[in-house]
């Protein structure tokens, strides 16, 4: 029994610093989504300006030509509205256009998601495993060791909290503009069907 116990506590010890390395890389990276998170703030703003002016200016030449539709500040919008003239508007491609636009939002939530989730584990896993430690120095009067594990303890539930309020605020945020941006595919999808040779000819 006491081998068995030993070797539960030598292999939890042992994932203490692949965990802290591999928490200390996913802090970094979400400081670096933080500066990207801002980065796409600032285009959304453009972005969002030029779509008013845009939809203001729409007329039936647009779903019946392949002119530059190119909306600034968002290029996989743009790129999702070209191809959805290319295609002529036609209902079949068309809803399999959008439905890939919503399968790349959903990929690019993968991130955020990933640090809600990972971050807050990884925390509890540096938690955990050096009270093991702390408690042996506790029992056998250590307290240098004790303090020593029960600091990195404190200080990988930080950062693991951290790291999912990041991943949580920046998944609220792109889910708000990505649900917004398929709004707006579909309001153009339903535009073009209203355009559409046979719809005109129904309401001549």
């Amino acid at each position: 029994m006491n081998l068995l116990t030993n070797l539960l506590y030598w292999i939890s010890t042992a994932f203490l610093i692949p965990v802290i390395v591999l928490l200390l890389f996913i802090f970094i990276r979400a400081l670096i989504s933080v500066g990207i998170l801002y980065g796409t703030y600032l285009h959304r703003i453009k972005f969002t300006r030029n779509w008013d002016e845009f939809t203001n200016s729409i007329s039936n030449k647009f779903f019946d030509s392949s002119s530059d539709t190119t909306i600034a500040g968002n290029i996989d919008f743009s790129s999702c509205i070209q191809n959805l003239i290319g295609c002529q508007w036609h209902s079949i491609h068309s809803e399999k256009i959008i439905s890939d636009f919503e399968l790349l939002c959903e990929k690019k939530l993968m991130l955020s998601k990933t640090f809600l989730r990972i971050g807050p584990m990884l925390g509890l896993m540096g938690t955990l495993i050096p009270m093991g430690p702390a408690l042996v120095g506790l029992a056998s009067g250590d307290i240098a060791s004790m303090a020593l594990n029960m600091q990195v303890a404190f200080s990988t539930t930080v950062i693991g909290i951290f790291i999912g309020a990041i991943g949580f605020v920046q998944m609220m945020i792109y889910q708000r503009w990505y649900s917004q941006d398929i709004s707006n595919l579909e309001y153009l999808y339903q535009l073009s069907q209203e355009h559409s040779p046979s719809k005109s000819k129904e309401l001549d």
